[in-house]
């Protein structure tokens, strides 16, 4: 039998659902697909434009790239305004800030590189890296990233005598409606799931905004209370925290993909099974 057999699992990944899903199944697993968060391009294109030109034009000394999917989005916006390739110019010479792998992964896709990677993939850690360097007169571009306008740095960044100049690129839409989202809060109260993966804070949001829209507060608890709950990192595992969900499976592994998630929500299940 494999290693997750007869184990079922609710999966809230939206962008790279099917792989999470195949790597669970691979095990043996029995997923529970319930996709919270979509995201799109933000609405105003305006500002982001507005935004692209002024880097394209070398307006920016550093820029913070807080997420791979901030980077994607930016470049998708330049190539429709035709500004893709004074953009990659500018980036190329521009000092590349970034909180955590997912962004270095995405400056590789465009042969680039990080200039200073954050101590750990967190707002903390980009102020801890940047604390380093001498910051004053630099003007600064800061990706930023839904429902985080991250005052924290940006006042950080003023301090220290830079200009910050933010984007946001791409806005969070719900995927799931609210019935599904009802529908696996009541499995995971009834015993009916071993274990939840979540890969985003986002996902954890969705599930309290609808527990407290419908009154089922207390039943996300207990289900919580009753199931293995996994975070992919140690953003997502705050964001549970701060429900007063406790978080069993936090991988080890510091480049925070799905991959060393799947093998510690095995191994946990596994340990479990043998108690």
């Amino acid at each position: 039998m494999k290693e997750l057999g007869g184990r079922r699992i609710v999966v809230p990944e939206t962008r790279e659902l099917g792989q999470l899903v195949r790597m669970l199944e691979e095990r043996g697993a029995d997923t529970v697909a319930c996709p919270m968060i979509a995201i799109r391009d933000a609405p105003d294109p305006v500002p982001i434009e507005a935004w692209l030109r002024r880097f394209a034009e070398g307006a920016c000394d550093d820029l913070v790239l807080m997420t791979g999917e901030g980077l994607r989005r930016l470049l998708g916006f330049a190539r429709r305004l035709d500004l893709e390739a004074a953009f990659l110019t500018a980036l190329g010479s521009t000092r590349k800030i970034t909180r955590g792998p997912k962004p270095v992964r995405a400056l590789r896709e465009v042969g680039l590189g990080a200039d200073v990677p954050a101590d750990e993939p967190t707002t903390a850690g980009v102020i801890a890296a940047l604390e380093r360097h001498d910051l004053t007169g630099r003007r600064v571009g800061v990706q930023l990233y839904p429902d985080n306008p991250n005052e924290r740095l940006c006042q950080f960044l003023h301090g220290a005598g830079a200009e910050v100049d933010p984007v946001l690129p791409y806005v969070y839409v719900s995927e799931a409606d609210d019935e599904r989202v009802m529908a696996v809060i009541a499995e995971m109260a009834a015993g009916k799931v071993d274990a939840i993966a979540f890969t985003s804070a986002p996902q954890v949001r969705r599930f309290r905004d609808v527990a407290r829209a419908s009154g089922r507060e207390a039943e996300l608890r207990q289900g919580f209370a009753r199931i293995v709950v996994a975070a992919v990192g140690p953003i997502v595992a705050e964001e549970l925290n701060a429900l007063g969900v406790q978080v069993q499976v936090i991988p080890h592994d510091s480049t925070f993909f799905m991959k060393p998630l799947v093998r510690a929500l095995a191994a946990a299940l596994m340990k479990d099974q043998q108690r």
